[in-house]
């Protein structure tokens, strides 16, 4: 039995109900203790309340029920004297099947233990424990358990007890209980082990394994040149395949990850079978971009975030840089380990060119601006956020490209630039400056003013410029319907109006988010619409229609120019190579 002084216990105690029972023990209590619940979780940038899931908190000290008075929405006093033992007992409800919270029924079990375990203050530096305890009969028998946690004393199927360092170690290794899938595979001679839950009979572990080691192995290259093992001892994936989601959270040495099950490589599929699946490349480019967070931004990461601050905003600029460049970095990775060729590679760089280009907001907001205001907008989207805000994910990774390209005609390249940091901050804390400084030492000149255009200003990149100069070509291309009308809509039976993009044809005829597009006039004719490709079938080559629309029960009609759909547009691009040999030396990092 453990003897830390700060002992959690958990349960999946009844899983039709959705809910975690906990028992923390504290040896060593203040006199009127204090705990308190996260508001978010380090990665995921939004206060997400988990105390609002908290229920049934009671408290005894020898064995006497004590009084908690609540403080605020996540934080309680207990009325005890310090010294002897206390112990907290209370549940958890868990609905939340993502990455970021938790989630109990009778199939699976997940956590993450800043919406589970609370903090005791004045001791959350201290070692403690954490103990993980199987459901009743009959799931038992079935159930495994997994977390990047060091283990104390576990059975065969996982459960038992865990150490952690302080809280924040805790908090960063999330939990899942369930039946899965377990492979282990090395990658820099460090133990890797991908555990995947929720998959069908037909997946392949075995090649999905090989492929995440492959991708381990050009990310711990890039970082280590020298042959020096990656910064941890151990790697977990904990994937959850479901029928339609995706996302990850980045941890020290483990991550979670929710992939769509029909995304997963399948038993007797070909290799060009699975190259040809952009859900599967999308998988791998998943696994690839939270891998490459044990690098930037759990070690490597923003000075503000030296000390985590669980309950408010922690406030950082630098979003861009640890994001974007994790998001330029995971396909790239991909193509270094052979998952992609140029052509893929390239088709899905265009795909973030496009992205940023039909994003009206990039010219209202910097990156920088970007990075701060994820608390309220990147993580709060509405039908104004393509107009008002740009992704720090998108053009993030485009401006990491721009200094790739730049970096590598003077002789240098950013894969330089990152380990150099990793050298200059010590694997810790990094602000604006000390990349400006590597900037300037590799190169022998000062990057200020590219910084202040592409991060802190709101010009567009010179994307065309530095491609052509490793041998791509930026080619306008017509747009589709929904782009150049400035339209983003779901099809279904009829056209739902998502966004109205700035400045757009769909914005002068007065359409607004949440219009539902019925049909069209065009002369004395009217039609039917269900989708934006019905557009070309019934206007044909008039350009001056009548949109019928609804609109909070009224029926609406909408003077309409439709843009000669045969004139490129400016938002809208592909990639096409010119010179094989020079594309080949930038994507192969020479």
């Amino acid at each position: 039995m453990s003897t830390a002084a700060i002992r959690y216990q958990i349960t999946p105690a009844q899983p039709h109900a959705h809910l975690y029972q906990v028992r923390l023990h504290i040896a060593q209590p203040l006199a009127q203790q204090e705990v308190s619940l996260p508001v978010w979780i380090p990665g995921s940038y939004l206060v997400r309340e988990f105390a609002k899931n908290l229920q049934q908190l009671r408290a005894e000290q020898a064995g006497a029920p004590l009084t908690v008075q609540q403080l605020s929405k996540n934080r309680w006093r207990l009325l005890c004297h310090g010294g002897a033992p206390l112990e907290l007992h209370y549940q958890v409800a868990a609905y939340d099947d993502s990455v970021r919270t938790a989630w109990l029924d009778s199939q699976r079990g997940f956590f993450n233990a800043t919406s589970l375990c609370l903090r005791v203050h004045g001791q959350t530096e201290q070692p403690c424990t954490l103990e993980l305890r199987p459901p009743a009969a009959p799931l038992a028998g079935l159930w495994h358990c997994a977390t990047a946690l060091p283990p104390l004393a576990s059975d065969a199927q996982g459960f038992g007890q865990y150490l952690a360092s302080d809280y924040d170690h805790l908090a960063d290794c999330p939990v899942e209980m369930g039946p899965f899938e377990s492979t282990e595979f090395e990658a820099g001679n460090c133990p890797h082990r991908l555990i995947v839950a929720g998959a069908a009979s037909s997946f392949d572990s075995k090649r999905l394994a090989a492929d995440s080691q492959r991708i381990c192995a050009a990310a711990i290259a890039l970082w280590h040149p020298d042959g020096s093992p990656p910064p941890f001892a151990d790697y977990l994936f904990l994937l959850n395949a479901v029928s339609n989601g995706y996302g990850g959270l980045e941890h020290r040495n483990s991550t979670a990850l929710i992939g769509k099950r029909s995304d997963l490589p399948r038993l007797g599929q070909n290799d060009a079978q699975l190259r040809a699946s952009e859900g599967y490349t999308t998988l791998l480019g998943l696994i690839s971009h939270e891998y490459f967070h044990a690098w930037c931004v759990k070690r490597l990461r923003p000075a503000e975030f030296a000390q985590y601050d669980y309950d408010q905003e922690n406030y950082t600029e630098l979003l861009w840089f640890f994001e974007g460049f994790t998001s330029y970095y995971d396909d790239l990775l991909l193509r270094r380990a052979g998952l992609l060729d140029n052509d893929a590679y390239l088709k899905l760089l265009g795909k973030t060119i496009n992205q940023v280009l039909q994003t009206p907001g990039r010219q209202v907001q910097s990156l920088a601006q970007a990075s701060w205001d994820a608390w309220v907008k990147y993580y709060r989207q509405d039908a104004n956020t393509a107009n008002a805000t740009i992704s720090y994910y998108s053009k993030g990774a485009l401006v990491a490209l721009c200094l790739d390209l730049s970096l590598r005609r003077e002789g240098q390249s950013l894969d330089a630039v990152l380990r150099a940091l990793w050298q200059r901050c010590a694997a810790g804390p990094m602000r604006e400056a000390d990349l400006l400084a590597v900037l300037q030492q590799l190169s022998g000149r000062s990057w200020q003013t590219e910084i202040d255009a592409w991060v802190h200003g709101t010009q567009d990149l010179p994307l065309a410029e530095l491609l052509a100069e490793h041998g791509v070509q930026l080619s306008d291309e017509n747009a589709q319907p929904a782009q150049q009308l400035g339209l983003r809509v779901q099809e279904n039976h009829s056209i739902h109006i998502k966004t109205v993009l700035r400045h757009s044809p769909a914005e002068a005829a007065g359409m607004m988010a949440g219009d539902e597009w019925l049909g069209l006039e065009v002369g004395a004719q009217a039609w039917r619409i269900q989708q934006l490709a019905d557009l070309e079938l019934y206007a044909g080559q008039q350009r001056q229609v009548t949109a019928l629309l609804a609109r909070d029960g009224r029926l609406l009609r909408l003077p309409l120019h439709l843009p000669d759909s045969s004139n490129a547009s400016n938002d809208t691009v592909r990639l096409q190579v010119q010179d094989a040999a020079l594309v080949q030396r930038w994507l192969d990092g020479a």
